[in-house]
Order: structure tokens, then C-alpha cells, then sequence
């Protein structure tokens, strides 16, 4: 049962260190039915990932157990559930090579590597109730299972880490470690820092050393996303905290600085009730987005008040914990909110979302911690609306106190592939124009082939889209940002994203499209110039941001095709998703769909598009706005696009606000 709410010391959420503890512990017991027999492995009821069950089974034992380690290092004298004594069965089952249960071999099962460092991090924060209490078998049969990651293969991003921090650990307890893999973690990171405290994970870049902290563009780091707060600020730093004195002692500042700059801008990301952004992979982690938070509370590496740490922490657990993140069973299943298995990737099993768990590294802290005993603090969004510059990632953020929403317009991150560069299919998760809070694109073959919502395409004769990555950003200022790309068209049905199979088809290239966004409150004007010779006449589209609901949306649209097109829907609580063409557009139109969005079982986009074949060198603009203030038409009225031709081929662009300010951009065509 968790506790009622505080509202002295928590006036916004409610949640004290109490409900944490609480849920911890509900969320630990509710596991226990899916264990094998000694518990070596974990396995809730979902479908199975790519790397087989017993890989799963392992996954559901490590993340849950790395929620048992956090839970017990201020606890572990007080343990009522059992946990250690659990966890130390498991163990021992689990390193057992002939138990029916044991876990995968590491030199094997790639994902098992994964795996293998929440272990290691497990054991040191419970280090004095379950290691030190281990028999001295079960030891060295973790030691030896754990000493295969030694020199194995890892992709080239935050996997270097898992091998890092099973080293730490391994010398930690006096077993052998292997350097070179400290060693060579410590300089891929090195080499995805990007400035600003955000890392990529992982990426190429032509330079070497770390990102300057002005705009970067062309095949630069790209590979922004929540992995840069749970995976890339937590493994460095949680390596100095198992590593103690035998760390290197230049890495503890040098990460903590990072952090501590990354922090500054993570507030920014969440909206109304704790909403974190929704953009990349694997979220079905759901709050592991809190991680960096915590590791920033734990190292002493942040410039939030402890008051504001809690305050966006409870405000995200609570948000998920109210929302079916938790079935009646009280288990986590795949998905966002309530279950949606669309939404995950094809390494993740029933036990993935257990990675959650990093969103309770708090419980480490004592008790009397300030982050734990002083009042909450308001979110960003909740004291006014804001405006800011991500120049790592290439974004510009603006979220709106009156509906609570984030929105992200992203110029300058799309996972593309380290590679030359090359045609590629858009990923949804990473390659739209924006992102929000409160609206996420659609999964499943439809959003890979037909890329829709809050993206700019040109349609071929049999109405295809193109697809954006790679992108190149061009611009990125505090009111104004702008990146180019290639389109292109697959000459085959996309794959998923990671997915084993065939490799990505080839494609076809077409014109260049070069994209600006200026920003105002809630509102974008996005400008559009399409640049280079056609076989065949191209028409070109405009997606706004997909909202989605369990309820049915509210649609409309303007007179089809007309000179003024808009469309517009809104869902049952007011939060509306506009598009108006300001210049070239002449059609306007929503798409619809059912069970395809995480968000609810209803969504639909609104769109604008040419009826007759694009211009090259034209310029076209349309407006996109995502609010729960305004809808329709009217968010228009007032607005003015004006452009002249510069000598160079040059457009400029210069838009006119209702308030009377104005804004300009150039869009030059491609050298």
C-alpha cells in the first residue's frame, strides 16, 4: 500500500522517500511468481527478444536485482522482504554452469554483457548483505563467469561501459580485471563528448578530442537521446563509485562537471506532471529517464536544488505509476504508459523495462539527505513559458506553462549510421523535425515507410515520401534553427529498426530540401526550399506534430484544395494539433489510425501538400503548432511571410508575428 500524500515537504507530488521505498518493494515482490525455481532467473510474461528466453530470464533477474542493490544500501540492516537472501540464491543458481537456471555464458550471449554490469553494480551497493555473506563458491563461480567479458566485443557506444564496470567490480573484490577495457571506455567517451555536457552514444565524428561547444554540422556526433542521461552520465561516474581510490583520479571531476552542465538543460525536458520527453530508443525503460538526476544528487554534480531533484523525480515516477505502467499484477509491461509492445526494439524482452530500475539510484542516499527532507521545488514549466538552445544535440526547446507542454525541434540528431555518408531510412524515434512531451510518431511499418508526422517530404508519382537522414544542420539560434538533406526514396520495404534480418534497401536520391523552423511561444513557421533537377514532377508535404488518445479525436480541416489550407485535431482534454499553409501549400488533410501509437489507441496528423509539382528555389512555409491553448485557422491571424532573392540564389525569409516581432533566415541552396 503507498503511503498517503506529503504536502509539507512535497507539495507538488505528494511522494516522499517513503512511497519510493514502498514501490520498490512492491515492484520486487511482484517478480517473485516469475523466477524459476532458486531464482537464478527472472521471466515475466511477454514476448521473447531476439537473444532467446534464458537471455531474457537473465535480463528480468539483473535489472530487477540492481533495484534490490539500490534498494538495500540503506536499508540492508532493515530487510523484511527478504530481498538479500532472495538475490543470494539467484546468484547462486544463476553462476551455477550446471543449474537449471544458470544465465548465459558472457563470451556467448551478447545481450548477457548487458546484463552482467547491473550485476556488478548490484553487488557493490549491497556489498556488506549479500557479497560479503556469499559463500565462497558461489564467489568465485560469479568471478568466473564474470571474467569472460574480458577483451570480448562490444558495439562502439555505451556497451564500452558494461565491460569498464565488471572490471571495477572484479578488482574491486581482489579477482583479475582487465585494464585494456577501462582504458579504451574511457576514450570512446572521450571522443562522443560533444559539449555542453551532453555525450552522443556513441557516433563518428571527423575531429578528434572533445566537441567544441559551438554548433557542430555535417556527419558529426548525432546519437542524442535519453541514453545520454541513464547510459553515457551514470556508467563513467557509477565506475569511479565501485572503483574508489583506484580510479584514475582526473575521470570523478572531469564527468562530474559534465553531469553537472547536462543537468542544466535536463530540467527543460520534462513538462506538466513529470512528463519526460518522448524521443529515441528503448523507452519502455520509462523513468530510467531520472538516473542522471540521481547520479548528479549522489556525486554531488548538479546545480539543481535538492528540492527540485525530488520534485522532477516523484513528479516521473509518480506520472508512470498513475498511467499502467504497472499491470494488476504489478509488473512493468513492454510499452509506454499502459502495454504497447510496438514500441520495443527487437532486444528487448519481457524483463527490459525492468531497466527502470536506474530510476531509483536515490535510495542510495541517506535518508537525511537533503534531496530527501527539503520541499519540493517547481518545474520549469510550471513557473513560466521558456525558451532554450541545445546546441550538443542541435535542438531548440520551448515549453508553455499554460498547457504544460515541451516541444523539441530537432535540426541536429538522427542516429545515423557512423559511416560515409549515405541514404538512409528515417528512424521515427530520432530523424523528425520535432518531438514533445506530449506527442510521439506512430510505430510499426506504416510510420517506416511513410513517414508523416512533424516531417517535410516530397511525393512521388505513386505518392511515396522521402525520407530526412542523414541531415546536415545549418543553423542553430535562439529563435531559428535550419539543417539540409538529401531526399530519397527506399527501393524496398524498410526494416525495423535493429532488427536481424535483411540489410536496408537501397534507394533512390532525389532534390535537396532545406528545412528552417522559426519559433514563436507554441507556434513554428516552418520554411521550406527544394533545390535540384527532377525526372519527374514532385509534390511536397508537411506533417505536424501526431497526437494520440483512447478516445476518438476531434478533426477538422479547411476547403480542400484552397488557397488558405489547414487541418487541425484536438483531443478530449483541448490539446490540439494544428497545421496552416502560409505560402505554396494548397491541400490539407488529417491520417488517421488505430492501436499504432503509444499513447493511445486513437491518432491522427494533420498535413498540408502541393497539389501540382514543386518549385525548386521556391520558397514554401506553413505553420505548425502543438498546444493546448490554441487550434485551427487562427493561430495564423496576424502572421506574415515575406522573402526576397539574394544575388548569391539566396532566400530571405523574414516572418512577421502577430505581436509585431519579426524574424529572418536565410536559406541558401546547396554549394
Amino acid at each position: 500500500m503507498i503511503p498517503g500524500d506529503d504536502r509539507r515537504t512535497s507539495p507538488y507530488t505528494g511522494w516522499t522517500r517513503a512511497h519510493w521505498e514502498e514501490l520498490a518493494d512492491r515492484q520486487l515482490l511482484a517478480v517473485r511468481p516469475f523466477a524459476t525455481r532458486r531464482h537464478g532467473l527472472v521471466e515475466p510474461v511477454g514476448p521473447a527478444s531476439r537473444n532467446g528466453r534464458r537471455s531474457d530470464g537473465l535480463e528480468g533477474f539483473a535489472r530487477t536485482f540492481l533495484l534490490a542493490g539500490f534498494r538495500l544500501a540503506q536499508g540492508g540492516d532493515d530487510d523484511p522482504a527478504g530481498l538479500a537472501e532472495w538475490y543470494a540464491e539467484g546468484l547462486a543458481a544463476g553462476s551455477d554452469p550446471a543449474a537449471e537456471d544458470a544465465w548465459p555464458l558472457l563470451d556467448a550471449c551478447g545481450q548477457a554483457k548487458v546484463e552482467c554490469a547491473s550485476v556488478a553494480i548490484a553487488l557493490h551497493e549491497s556489498r556488506p548483505w549479500i557479497w560479503d555473506r556469499l559463500d565462497d563458491r558461489v564467489r568465485q563461480r560469479i568471478v568466473e563467469w564474470m571474467t569472460a567479458m574480458h577483451g570480448t566485443e562490444v558495439p562502439d557506444n555505451n556497451w564500452v561501459w558494461f565491460r569498464a564496470v565488471t572490471s571495477a567490480f572484479l578488482r574491486s573484490v581482489g579477482a583479475p580485471f582487465h585494464e585494456p577495457d577501462i582504458e579504451h571506455a574511457v576514450a570512446r567517451t572521450e571522443h562522443w563528448y560533444a559539449g555542453h555536457g551532453w555525450y552522443s552514444d556513441g557516433g563518428h565524428r571527423e575531429s578528434d578530442g572533445p566537441q567544441s561547444d559551438g554548433p557542430q554540422s555535417g556527419r558529426g556526433l548525432r546519437n542524442f537521446d535519453h541514453y545520454s542521461g541513464w547510459a553515457m552520465q551514470y556508467y563513467p561516474l557509477w565506475y569511479c563509485r565501485v572503483s574508489g581510490t583506484d580510479a584514475d583520479p582526473a575521470l570523478l571531476p572531469r564527468y562530474s562537471e559534465r553531469l553537472r552542465r547536462y543537468l542544466d538543460d535536463a530540467p527543460f525536458l520534462v513538462g506538466a506532471e513529470g512528463r519526460p520527453l518522448l524521443q529515441g530508443r528503448s523507452l519502455t525503460y520509462r523513468y530510467a529517464t531520472l538516473c542522471p538526476l540521481w547520479v548528479g544528487a549522489v556525486f554531488d554534480a548538479t546545480p539543481l536544488k535538492p528540492g527540485l531533484t525530488r520534485r522532477l523525480a516523484s513528479g516521473t515516477l509518480r506520472h508512470f505509476a498513475e498511467r499502467g505502467a504497472f499491470d494488476p499484477r504489478g509488473l512493468q509491461p513492454l510499452g509506454w504508459h499502459r502495454e504497447f509492445t510496438a514500441l520495443r526494439q527487437p532486444y528487448s524482452g519481457p524483463g527490459s523495462p525492468y531497466w527502470s530500475s536506474k530510476g531509483f539510484a536515490g535510495l542510495v542516499l541517506p535518508r537525511d539527505h537533503p534531496v530527501w527532507t527539503e520541499a519540493e521545488l517547481p518545474l520549469p514549466i510550471e513557473e513560466g513559458d521558456f525558451r532554450r538552445r541545445l546546441a550538443a544535440p542541435g535542438w531548440l526547446v520551448n515549453g508553455t506553462a499554460a498547457d504544460g507542454v515541451v516541444r523539441v525541434v530537432n535540426h541536429g540528431s538522427d542516429h545515423a549510421g557512423s559511416g560515409p555518408p549515405a541514404a538512409e531510412a528515417d528512424d521515427p524515434a530520432y530523424a523528425r523535425l520535432c518531438y514533445s512531451t506530449h506527442a510521439f510518431p506512430d510505430s510499426g511499418d506504416e510510420a517506416l515507410n511513410d513517414p508523416l508526422d512533424s516531417h517535410v517530404a516530397l511525393l512521388d508519382w505513386t505518392g511515396r515520401p522521402s525520407h530526412r537522414r542523414p541531415l546536415t544542420r545549418l543553423q542553430l539560434d535562439e529563435q531559428v534553427a535550419s539543417s539540409r538533406h538529401r531526399a530519397h526514396w527506399p527501393l524496398g520495404p524498410v526494416p525495423a529498426p535493429y532488427a536481424d534480418g535483411p540489410a536496408a534497401p537501397a534507394f533512390r536520391d532525389g532534390p535537396w530540401i532545406t528545412t528552417a523552423s522559426v519559433l514563436h511561444g507554441p507556434l513554428e513557421v516552418r520554411l521550406v526550399r527544394v533545390d535540384g533537377a527532377t525526372d519527374q514532377p514532385l509534390r511536397l508535404r508537411v506533417g505536424g506534430y501526431c497526437l494520440a488518445d483512447d478516445a476518438p479525436l476531434s478533426v477538422q480541416t479547411s476547403a480542400d484544395p484552397g488557397p488558405d489550407p489547414a487541418a487541425w485535431l484536438r483531443r478530449p482534454d483541448g490539446l490540439a494539433s494544428t497545421v496552416v499553409g502560409l505560402r505554396g501549400f494548397d491541400r490539407a488533410g488529417v491520417a488517421g489510425a488505430r492501436d499504432a501509437n503509444a499513447l493511445g489507441r486513437h491518432s491522427a496528423t494533420p498535413w498540408l501538400a502541393t497539389s501540382g509539382a514543386v518549385v525548386p528555389g521556391e520558397l514554401y512555409a506553413a505553420l505548425v503548432c502543438l498546444s493546448g491553448t490554441a487550434a485551427g485557422p487562427d493561430t495564423a491571424e496576424g502572421l506574415l511571410v515575406d522573402v526576397t532573392s539574394a544575388e548569391d540564389g539566396a532566400l530571405l525569409a523574414t516572418v512577421g508575428w502577430g505581436d509585431g516581432r519579426r524574424d529572418s533566415v536565410r536559406l541558401s541552396p546547396p554549394q
